[in-house]
C-alpha cells in the first residue's frame, strides 16, 4: 500500500520536509517512489505539485493525516481536516475515587434500617 507522507530533511532544530510517495512499510528516511513537493513549518512555505498528487491519489495512495490537512489547505483535495491533537482521557475527580464516597456512611445505613 502506498502512502503520501512527510520525510524530514532539515537540520537539527530547523525542520524541513519533503512530501513523498513511499511504500507504507518502508522506513521514513528510506527509499521513496516520487517527490511531490516540500514543506517548511518555520517559514510556512508549502510547494506541492498538484498534478502528481492527483495522479498518485488516483493510483490509490493514502495521504498521512498531516499531508491530508496540507492538501486541503492548498485546495488540492476537498474535505474536512483531521484533528491531530489527542484528547485527554476523562479522569474522575479525587472525591469520586475516594473509598469514603464509595461506601455508604454509617448514619445513612442506620436510617434505612
Amino acid at each position: 500500500m502506498l502512502k503520501i507522507r512527510l520525510k524530514r530533511i532539515g537540520k537539527k532544530h530547523q525542520p524541513s520536509f519533503r512530501i513523498v510517495v513511499q511504500e507504507r512499510r518502508s522506513k521514513l528516511k528510506g527509499k521513496f517512489i516520487d517527490d511531490l513537493g516540500s514543506y517548511s513549518p518555520i517559514s510556512k512555505k508549502i510547494t506541492i505539485n498538484a498534478e502528481k498528487v492527483k495522479k498518485w491519489l488516483g493510483f490509490g495512495a493514502q495521504p498521512s493525516d498531516t499531508v491530508h490537512n496540507l492538501l486541503i489547505k492548498n485546495k488540492i483535495i476537498t474535505g474536512t481536516k483531521i484533528n491531530l491533537v489527542k484528547k485527554p482521557k476523562n479522569k474522575k475527580s479525587p472525591v469520586e475515587n475516594s473509598p469514603a464516597s464509595a461506601a455508604p456512611s454509617q448514619p445513612e445505613a442506620a436510617q434505612a434500617a
